[in-house]
């Protein structure tokens, strides 16, 4: 029988913060401490994942380190809670959505804005919150952030100082990658590259990053135009003989793509960019790093991020 019991992941970032000579940096005691105050201890078991790290610095390899953490005791806890940096809080959400296939568990993600033991901290809230929330959410990864508890895959930081920092989308679909059982899948060491465009931007770079990389998310303008570049043209043509996904998304917040919609994005079509819909970067970019680390070809990779997962797309209208 599980235990109704909560397993808080520990993995560093602001909530668990202290001023150092050269800024704020990871310590060890202050989460447990907050624990204290909270009287949670009875219920829940804590595990701080060693090296604590500000999340600016997290990588696909501590996405593993959270999944296997959480495959090797998904039997033996009722949820989870991930304390984490919220830079990179939703890449993780989405990542860890998508890698844990047939979870049944809530796994709740939060932090702050502020440490914990500084002045006008939000942590004690959120963490009180994330606490709560773990014995009560359905299945599935989730944000919870200044009293608001949003889907992992749908959410994105939106605000850099603010307590109200997370916003979130609806979907369809909830936040957990459906299956009889529990499956971890591992995230690889690809080269993938965020490139945006932008008017006059310089374009070699992006030639460059098609010739070279293992995948590409490419950031277009509005719901999928890109400027009729021969340059681009030609890196997308390289793309293309390589065999590597080239994934669109928006730059705006809302809509998503729709390639083939303006004539400005029927280069894309043209050269096999997947139209990555209203996904967030977040979800693009930890979709695109599973599919290249589990898939073995281009048309398995393209199928992989094509078909809705664990939530990642929106509404369909």
């Amino acid at each position: 029988m599980t235990s109704p019991r909560t397993l808080l992941l520990h993995t560093g970032g602001t909530i668990g913060m202290a001023p150092s000579p050269e800024g704020l940096h990871p310590a060890t005691g202050l989460v447990e401490r907050a624990l204290d105050r909270l009287e949670a201890g009875g219920a829940v078991d804590l595990k701080r994942l060693d090296p604590l790290i500000d999340s600016a610095n997290a990588t696909p390899e501590d996405w593993n380190r959270l999944s296997a953490e959480i495959a090797a005791h998904h039997a033996d806890y009722g949820s989870f809670v991930i304390t984490h940096g919220t830079d990179t809080l939703a890449f993780t959400a989405s990542a860890l959505a998508m890698a844990l296939e047939g979870l049944d568990k809530p796994v709740i993600l939060t932090g702050a804005m502020v440490p914990l033991e500084q002045p006008g901290s939000d942590g004690e809230r959120n963490l009180a919150d994330a606490l709560r929330i773990a014995g009560e959410a359905e299945p599935g990864v989730w944000i919870q952030f200044a009293g608001q508890l949003l889907r992992g895959p749908r959410a994105r930081k939106v605000h850099s100082a603010a307590h109200d920092a997370f916003s979130g989308w609806p979907s369809e679909r909830m936040p957990r990658r459906a299956g009889p059982r529990l499956i971890r899948h591992a995230f690889g060491r690809a080269s993938i590259a965020v490139l945006p465009v932008a008017p006059g931007c310089a374009m070699q770079v992006i030639e460059h990053a098609m010739k070279v990389c293992d995948g590409i998310v490419l950031r277009c303008y509005g719901s999928g135009t890109v400027p009729n570049d021969p340059v681009l043209a030609g890196a997308l043509e390289a793309a293309a003989a390589r065999a590597i996904p080239v994934v669109a998304v928006s730059q705006t917040l809302e809509g998503g793509t729709t390639l083939g919609t303006y004539e400005a994005g029927a280069i894309l079509l043209r050269h096999g960019v997947i139209d990555g819909r209203d996904m967030t970067l977040e979800a693009a970019y930890a979709k695109l790093a599973l599919a290249l680390a589990t898939c073995p070809d281009l048309a398995a990779q393209r199928a992989f991020v094509e078909a809705p997962l664990c939530g990642e797309f929106g509404p369909t209208t």
